[in-house]
């Protein structure tokens, strides 16, 4: 059965998330993109395949390290068909970074659980999120779970709360003065990039209108469930699922304002969404219902393919 394959972690699985990756980045750049076969062209191909491999690598890091999952590989099978489902998430350079950093900022906040370097994951936190904000302004708005899991983690004190702000000024600072040098204005790109557009008629087609509706009904199914269980998890374990929680609504809410709905603003909710759904898969008692639930996730991309 499908998810006997995944059910536990095998090296077998990275390999096929591998080239379930590499396919969606070959629809995004050659077919959608329609660039043509070159050393330049085949260069950056490979960057930005590299780049969403990696943050499947990552996302598996996350989640394994801070048992947001059990030990099985659903999240990174998830993460390669989402990103099989609406491919052009992988045709971006600068999304796919901010992508990365966001998920390194995640792994920062989420080990505060251990009460070890406290200040250090803070800094390093609000580091990594100003970084993505340089390559998407709208990630910006994941700083907001920095103070949620100052909340969540720590002790509340003054100090916390302002570490994370140094660590936003010293990218800031030092990447005015790499743009100063360069003679490039970029307090005005930033600023121009935090546009806000609600016009959604470019998701008016098959893909996105398809893709829209599975992520939407799966990922709330699951998303009830996920809520509900919570409780079930060991007290130690709730913040990080809580961070997970609002990771995927701050996700949603950029998918809303984003100024070009290209497609490519669906990469920051498939890794916290591909969590969310993989947790229910594992609690799935009805082994038929688990297939058929799983094969829907995964049927659809490869449907996409013939269209």
């Amino acid at each position: 059965m499908i998810t006997s394959i995944f059910n536990k972690s095998k090296p077998i699985n990275f390999i096929i998330v591998f080239f379930i990756i590499l396919l969606a980045s070959s629809i995004s750049f050659f077919k959608i993109e329609s660039n043509t076969i070159n050393l330049n062209s085949f260069l950056v191909f490979v960057s930005l395949f590299i780049g969403a491999y990696f943050a499947m690598l990552v996302l598996n890091f996350v989640s394994g390290k801070n048992s947001l999952t059990q030990s099985n590989n659903f999240e990174i099978v998830l993460f390669g068909f989402f990103l099989l489902m609406v491919p052009q998430t992988t045709a971006s350079l600068k999304l796919t970074l901010a992508n990365i950093f966001l998920l390194f900022s995640l792994r920062r906040l989420i080990s505060l659980r251990s009460q070890k370097n406290i200040k250090k994951k803070l800094f390093d936190a609000a580091f990594w999120v100003t970084l993505a904000a340089l390559c998407y302004s709208w990630a910006m708005l994941f700083i907001i779970l920095i103070p949620i899991a100052i909340f969540l983690y720590t002790d509340n004190k003054l100090r916390n709360w302002l570490i994370p702000l140094t660590g936003i000024v010293v990218v800031l600072l030092i990447s005015y003065c790499i743009c100063f040098l360069m003679n490039y204005d970029l307090v005005t790109s930033v600023i121009n990039n935090f546009k806000v557009s609600f016009d959604f008629s470019p998701y008016n087609t098959v893909q996105f209108l398809i893709t829209l509706t599975v992520l939407f009904s799966f990922g709330l199914w699951s998303l009830i469930f996920y809520i509900k269980n919570i409780n079930l998890k060991k007290k130690s374990f709730r913040p990080a699922f809580y961070i997970i929680i609002w990771t995927v609504i701050i996700s949603f809410l950029i998918l809303i304002i984003a100024p070009q709905k290209s497609g490519q603003e669906f990469l920051f909710i498939f890794a916290p969404l591909a969590i969310i759904i993989a947790t229910y898969v594992e609690v799935i008692r009805e082994k038929w219902f688990k297939e058929v639930f799983f094969l829907i996730l995964i049927a659809v991309p490869v449907i996409f393919l013939f269209l």
